[in-house]
């Protein structure tokens, strides 16, 4: 299985966004985030980058990046405009984000590109807690994906103060609320309970076909 990679012509600017994550597993709500804010911010391309070892979970424990990879495979297969890469998962050492952009940015340094990392609206007060954040910010532009209804004067305060302390330029979108979570698809399967329609059904047949998040699984 494969995506058509993006090819980039010389004389044209280029929006890409850039979601991370664990991805485990992908579901329709990542999916309808990045689908929403493609179309809003005019990207060309959404990457869905599955982390290989996070950072800041270092002890948690992560079903195996091929698995993760191949099930944001399935999920994408039918829209073109998303894609995924195996930048981080073929890595040995922790990922951290400036480090994948560094490469992303080294990959495409010919062309004319702008990156978008989009990122959930309750991870905004971490970013100066990651590797390197004045230099991150500095290097694409932050998407704030938040849900409807939802206020956070915190989130508000944090992007003032990043705007004011970096420069950066971090904006937010609502998106239709889709109130899945990985962490209830594990627990549902682990339960015997059903998880159809939280996500796609080609990653619900690789789920159930390869036993993942079942009793006694540690893939």
């Amino acid at each position: 299985m494969y995506k058509n990679q993006l090819v980039l012509e010389d004389d044209k600017k280029y929006r890409i966004g850039i979601m991370g994550g664990t991805f485990d597993p992908i579901h329709y709500g990542h999916l309808v985030i990045a689908e929403q804010i493609r179309q809003n911010y005019n990207l060309d391309k959404v990457i869905f980058i599955p982390v290989g070892i996070p950072p800041h979970k270092r002890e948690l424990r992560i079903t195996k990046g091929e698995h993760r990879y191949l099930m944001i495979l399935l999920a994408t297969m039918t829209n073109p405009y998303l894609d995924v890469s195996r930048i981080e998962i073929d890595k040995k050492d922790v990922s951290y984000t400036i480090e994948t952009m560094r490469e992303l940015k080294k990959k495409y340094v010919d062309k004319d590109v702008e990156f978008y990392f989009i990122i959930g609206a309750d991870a905004i007060s971490t970013i100066e807690s990651w590797k390197e954040p004045a230099e991150l910010l500095k290097m694409c532009k932050f998407i704030a994906a938040t849900r409807p209804g939802v206020t956070n004067s915190n989130m508000s305060s944090m992007i003032e103060y990043y705007k004011d302390s970096y420069a950066a330029d971090i904006q937010t979108m609502v998106v239709s609320a889709v109130d899945i979570s990985s962490t209830d698809i594990r627990n549902r399967i682990a339960g015997n309970r059903p998880i159809m329609y939280l996500l796609p059904e080609a990653v619900e047949h690789y789920i159930m076909k390869n036993g993942l998040y079942s009793e006694g699984n540690d893939e």
